[in-house]
């Protein structure tokens, strides 16, 4: 885990509040924001191009597109607390390079070297469509990203009013590299309820902001 001052954590919760009473509008919070440029979060955006994923059950609108939309969010909150940030895509377009090749994701990941990674996804569940809310995915054995999806957990649960935990998962984007890596299925596409909150702004906005608080507690 990394260690930070106590006052780091506090410094960090007031940006926080004030980030999003100003609707990402940045002043006197910017004093918090130095103490984090020393961090790289990598942010992807799961599938894109001609693997859309999952589709939502009644509008059938692409995972992928929810995807970006939210890691978009995400990565303007990371951004204004002086985080480095790497985005795996920035568009609707897919990362998959030749066969022989492998995924260009693994290497962004390898070349950025970051502390910790986040991979936004929607789930699916046809076999119990009653199915809802956020879930958080880590490698096992991997401390730290257990850590990391713990906390987002956390946020996660507090903003559904849900209890559900964290879960080892063995997925490409959690064992693609050897850097601290989770994986953030935000709800269940499969699901009609969560279906018709993910294609709401406000909402979306919501995921993107308890991820961020949940990986802030992390670095604190």
């Amino acid at each position: 885990m990394f260690v930070i001052r106590k006052s780091t954590c506090i410094a960090a919760a007031i940006f926080f509040a004030a980030a999003l009473l100003a609707s990402f509008g940045i002043s006197e919070a910017n004093a918090a924001s130095s103490e984090y440029t020393r961090y790289t979060v990598v942010l992807d955006a799961g599938h894109g191009g001609v693997d859309p994923g999952v589709l939502g059950i009644t509008t059938k609108t692409k995972e992928s597109d929810i995807n970006l939309a939210i890691v978009k969010k995400l990565a303007r909150y990371f951004a204004d607390a002086g985080f480095r940030v790497i985005l795996t895509r920035k568009n609707e377009g897919g990362l998959y390079g030749l066969p022989t090749a492998g995924y260009k994701r693994r290497d962004i990941i390898e070349g950025a070297a970051p502390n910790a990674v986040i991979s936004v996804h929607q789930n699916n569940f046809i076999a119990g469509r009653s199915r809802r809310g956020g879930q958080v995915f880590f490698r096992e054995g991997d401390a730290n990203g257990t850590a990391l999806a713990n906390s987002i957990q956390e946020q996660l649960n507090a903003m559904n009013h849900r209890a559900l935990s964290a879960l080892r998962g063995d997925y490409y984007m959690l064992n693609c590299s050897r850097f601290t890596s989770v994986i953030v299925e935000c709800g269940f596409l499969s699901n009609a309820e969560d279906e018709a909150l993910l294609l709401g702004e406000e909402y979306r906005e919501k995921v993107a902001q308890a991820i961020f608080a949940g990986a802030l507690a992390y670095f604190c």
